[in-house]
This record gives C-alpha cells, sequence and structure tokens, in this order.
C-alpha cells in the first residue's frame, strides 16, 4: 500500500517500516548511461556497489547516491549477481556472478580479482557451473550457488574454493527447482532460493534437505534479509513481500516499477532496488 507525501515524495509500508521511495538515487556523471542494472551490494560503509550488463560491469556510489568510480572493464561478461561478504575481521569481498562466462568472481572492492570459481567460458552440465543466477556466503566462509538457467542445481563450496556437493534437479516437487534465481542464507543458518518459474521461495539446511517451501509470489526474482532479520522477496507484480522467519507474512508493498531483478540492504537499513526498464537505481529510506 502506498500512499503521497506531497514533497517528500511517495512511501511504501513493508511490514512495520515506512519507507520514501528515491528514485533514481544513483546518479551518474554526464554522458555516462546505464546498461541493464543487474544487482547491487552495499559496503558496511556505505557504499553501493551496481551491477550492470555493459562497461564498466561495477559502478560505486557514495552514500549520497554520487558516483565514485567504475571498476572491473572488460572482465565480466554478462553479470548477473554481485553479493558483498565480510569476514570476521571486517575484510570485505565482491562476489561477482558472470552467467554467460559460466564463472563466479571474487575480488576486494578496488576490482583486483582475488579468486575464480568454474571454468571461465566453458559450461558444464550438472557440474558448476551453466548460466549461474547469484551467489552468497555463510557466516563460516563457505560459498553457495544457485546454478540457475542451464543447470537447475544449487553448488556448495569450501572457503577455499573446494567443491563439496551440489542439489536440485528440473521439476516442480519441493527440493526441485525451474529457475534457481536467487540465493541467500538466513538468520538461522538456513539457505534460502528464489525458484522463479516455480513461484516459490525454497527453504533448505545448509546439507540440501528441504525445510519448507514458501509459495504466494509471481516469479519471485531475488530474495535477501534485512537489518531486522526479516526476509525480503522481490516479484514481478512488483511487489515485495516481507516474511518471517517461520514463512508469516509481515507486509507486502509496492516499491518497483516493473520489478526489483535484485536488491540490497545498506547499514543504515536502507533498501536499494535494481530496477528493469526504465534501468535505475531506487533507494527506499526508512521515514519512520
Amino acid at each position: 500500500m502506498s500512499t503521497s507525501l506531497g514533497n517528500e515524495g511517495i512511501v511504501t509500508a513493508l511490514g512495520d517500516r515506512r519507507y520514501r521511495i528515491e528514485r533514481g538515487w544513483a546518479r551518474l556523471p554526464d554522458g555516462m548511461y546505464w546498461g541493464m542494472v543487474s544487482q547491487l551490494a552495499a559496503s558496511s560503509d556505505g557504499r553501493l556497489f551496481v551491477l550492470q550488463r555493459t562497461d564498466p560491469p561495477v559502478v560505486v556510489f557514495g552514500p549520497d547516491g554520487t558516483y565514485v568510480a567504475g571498476l572491473m572493464d572488460r572482465r565480466i561478461v554478462d553479470g548477473h549477481a554481485i553479493h558483498i561478504d565480510r569476514r570476521p575481521d571486517g575484510t570485505e569481498r565482491l562476489f561477482i556472478v558472470d552467467r554467460d562466462a559460466h564463472e563466479v568472481v571474487c575480488a576486494d572492492l578496488d576490482g583486483r580479482v582475488l579468486f575464480t570459481l568454474g571454468t571461465r567460458n566453458t559450461p558444464a552440465f550438472e557440474a558448476p557451473f551453466n548460466s549461474p543466477t547469484d551467489v552468497t556466503v555463510a557466516p563460516d566462509g563457505e560459498i553457495y550457488v544457485s546454478d540457475g538457467y542451464g543447470n537447475t542445481r544449487v553448488h556448495r563450496f569450501s572457503a577455499s574454493g573446494e567443491h563439496l556437493g551440489s542439489w536440485g534437479a528440473l521439476g516442480t516437487r519441493p527440493g526441485a527447482f525451474i529457475t534457481p534465481h536467487a540465493i541467500t542464507i538466513d538468520h538461522e543458518d538456513r539457505v534460502l532460493v528464489a525458484d522463479r518459474e516455480n513461484n516459490r521461495v525454497q527453504v533448505f539446511d545448509r546439507d540440501g534437505r528441504v525445510l519448507a517451501v514458501w509459495e504466494g509470489m509471481h516469479k519471485p526474482m531475488d530474495v535477501v534479509v534485512d537489518d531486522r532479520g526479516l526476509v525480503l522477496i522481490s516479484d514481478q507484480v512488483p511487489r515485495i513481500h516481507v516474511l518471517r522467519l517461520d514463512g508469516s507474512v509481515a507486509g507486502r508493498g509496492r516499491a518497483a516499477i516493473n520489478g526489483a531483478h535484485g536488491m540490497s540492504v545498506g547499514p543504515d537499513g536502507a533498501i536499494y532496488l535494481a530496477e528493469l526498464a526504465p534501468e535505475t537505481v531506487t533507494r527506499l529510506t526508512p521515514v519512520d
């Protein structure tokens, strides 16, 4: 549900919190234009790293939405997802899913590549990777990748990059996928997968056992956990669903124009949306 705040803009309600919708929050320099805005990730210092499908593939903005830098020119072929992992020592790393190169790239926040997963430009049926979609990192450093377009699986890696196993198959039964499009780990150490064409989010333990199936979405595109521990799911209605950890609905709201392909939650609780057609970055700023 949305209401007008006059000159203050438009607000939306997500659970017990209201947000001011700020479209076009990330401001590119004159003469620079967006490619397809695919995904974004907020660092602990308030910077926003936006992944787009053109060069530079990673565009960095300051906490006020001003342009800072472009990173990794000509390194990413078809960026589909970006994730920031924060280690116990405070170090932060970028994980980028290069969908059509069939590779996951880990880099520092200056864009220097640290390591990769998968064999670049070599799709592998069932094995990592065949057009992967998203990546997340557990608190202990284990890496989980949704391998969603060519394969319909989730892959698990050790913190050092060793492939520990995979689960999933094509289908509609619990534990199977049609397009596993996004992945995250919640505050109960469970793996949440947005199973887009099955119109659901599936909940797994770290070994791939199905714990729950959450329905009621229309083609969910991303799933993240906010600063309160609530699960946010964007879909193609477009809506953002707010779920508690038991799967019960805490709220829903319309914030995107045509659907948020990606979402990220900043250190101040703001929600950032990677919007499609027209391509833009929207910030949802808490107003309560």
